[in-house]
Order: C-alpha cells, then structure tokens, then sequence
C-alpha cells in the first residue's frame, strides 16, 4: 500500500498525524538550533542569558533542545541580548512562527512507519489535562477494539492485515492512561459521532457500553452535544488540547495534521472548548441520551 493511503488509514477514528518525536528538522528543532548557535557565537552564558531574557536556566535549556517553545517576545529579547544581526533577526522570527504552527502531512508522518499511535500517546504522557473534541466519530482513547479496527478500514485503501493489527492494537495501548489518577481526560462527542456505524449495528451497540462504562471514572468526564442543541460556537472540526508544561493544540485535516503552540492560538481553542462544553450533557443528562440512542438502534437491529 502507498505511503499516502496508509496515511489516509492511520488517519482514521480521529487524533491523527500530531508526532513530536517524529518531526526532526522541523521549525521548532530548527529554531532551537539557530538560538543556540547565536548564543554560542555571542559568547553569553546560558545563566547570563537567562537573565537578560529573563527566564530561567532550565527554561533556556530546554528551548535550546527544542523541549519547549519560546514565545515571540522571548525569541526577540534573545535576539537583542546575543546582537543578532537584521537578517539573523528576521530569520528567527520566521522560524518562530512557522514553529507555533507546525503542519505536517499523513504522507510525511508515515512515510517509514506503519501507524502514529505512539505520537499521541508522547502528547497524551506529556500532559496532565486532555480537552478532546471529536463532532463525528468516537475519540480513539474511547474505541473499543472492532470498532477501531472498522474505522481504520472503511477509508480509500484497507490496511494490509499486520498493519491494521498493529493500528487497533497501539491504540488501545493508549487506553490504560485513562485509569492514571495524576492525569485528567475531558471529551466532548457530538451526536454524529454516536450514530456513526462503520460495522453491523452491534459493533456500534458496544461501543455506546464502552463509553459509557469509562465515564463512571474519575478521572474521565464524557459530555455529549446533542445534534439539536442551540449553537453557542460553530463546529468545523475536531481538536485535542494537551495541556501541560508547554501546551499544544492538535488539530486535524484532511491532508495533513497541524499543531498550534502559538498562546494566543491556544487561548482561542481553549475559548471554543468552553463554549462547546456549554452545549454538552453530562452525568445522568447524558446517561440517558446514551442509552436512548441505544434503544433506537436495538430496535432497528430486532427488525
């Protein structure tokens, strides 16, 4: 199977191409580079630097090895403080940017691997809260298996057998994370997502069990949005908020996944989720849209 039809398929069932750890030599490892590099050739310290930008040592540190994003205001005092000339200047404002918003495509993310499960779950170790909204198909920490196994195959060109297996299989081993008292999950699922069957009406019916056994966890909240509900924000797509020590936003696309770093792109994904999260049911509320949707399919399914 071609590289961008395995990408189409691991894009599947949501939380697709976001991977820190496979994006070498992009805009942010570059830009920390090129912030090192001018720091060496100024001669200044990290601590001297440190000052004068006015962060600390360890935060110096770990933007020089591209473990953490420098705001604009803090690359432009680095810049300042090292002497950097107008054109070093302008060339680390266009790495900064571009770094706040990194784009990648399904057909470079997977261009040696069979799937990008353990991306996310780099995102999902890394955080210690995840806002994840997902308007049209179950979020994949919820999937059960088959219906998993369903979503990643009914795009263009199926898996090969050992590369679906291996798919279904690396996401669910991102599951127990949910069981982690220390970390939070938050879902919004929009009712689209409910009542999309990509099997046999049963494969469905389990997975409406499945979510709603993980939300008597503590550590999980499930909201639902029903699709007749009043409209506080528009919903264009799905996204992941992973906040942490250095918060990033994911957000999928058809070609490609992107993530923001940006503070003030992450503020305004923070905004929509508060006014989605205003149109979700929850507890009993949702219990029982749960549960009424399972009657209609069952129903269906008995005729």
């Amino acid at each position: 199977m071609g590289q961008k039809n395995r990408a189409e398929n691991d894009a599947a069932g949501g939380e697709t191409g976001s991977h820190p750890a496979s994006a070498e030599h992009g805009p942010r490892d570059r830009l920390a580079a090129e912030l090192r590099r001018l720091r060496d050739l100024a001669g200044i310290s990290g601590r001297d630097l440190a000052d004068r930008v006015g962060i600390s040592q360890s935060t110096l540190s770990r933007i020089e090895t591209g473990r953490a994003m420098p705001s604009l205001p803090q690359v432009s005092a680095w810049s300042r403080a090292v002497g950097a000339t107008a054109e070093a200047d302008r060339n680390l404002r266009g790495l900064t940017e571009a770094a706040h918003s990194e784009l990648t495509t399904w057909r470079s993310a997977l261009a040696s691997r069979t799937h990008i499960q353990d991306d996310f779950q780099a995102h999902e170790s890394a955080a210690t809260t995840v806002l994840n909204f997902q308007p049209t198909l179950v979020p994949g920490l919820l999937q059960t298996a088959e219906y998993a196994r369903h979503i990643f195959g009914i795009f263009q060109v199926p898996y090969t057998a050992a590369g679906l297996a291996a798919a279904v299989a690396a996401r669910l081993d991102r599951q127990p994370a949910l069981y982690d008292p220390n970390r939070r999950f938050e879902f919004l699922i929009g009712e689209t997502a409910l009542r999309l069957r990509p099997g046999p009406r049963h494969i469905l019916l389990a997975q409406l069990d499945r979510i709603a056994s993980v939300d008597t966890l503590d550590t999980v909240s499930i909201g639902i949005i029903p699709a007749d509900i009043e409209a506080k924000a528009t919903i264009p797509h799905s996204f992941v908020i992973y906040e942490g020590e250095d918060p990033v936003v994911s957000v999928e696309m058809v070609d490609a996944n992107r993530l923001v770093r940006a503070p003030d792109g992450i503020d305004m994904y923070r905004e929509r989720w508060a006014l989605l999260r205003g149109m979700a049911l929850y507890g009993a509320d949702a219990a029982n849209f749960l549960t009424s949707i399972a009657s209609e399919i069952r129903a269906l399914e008995d005729r």
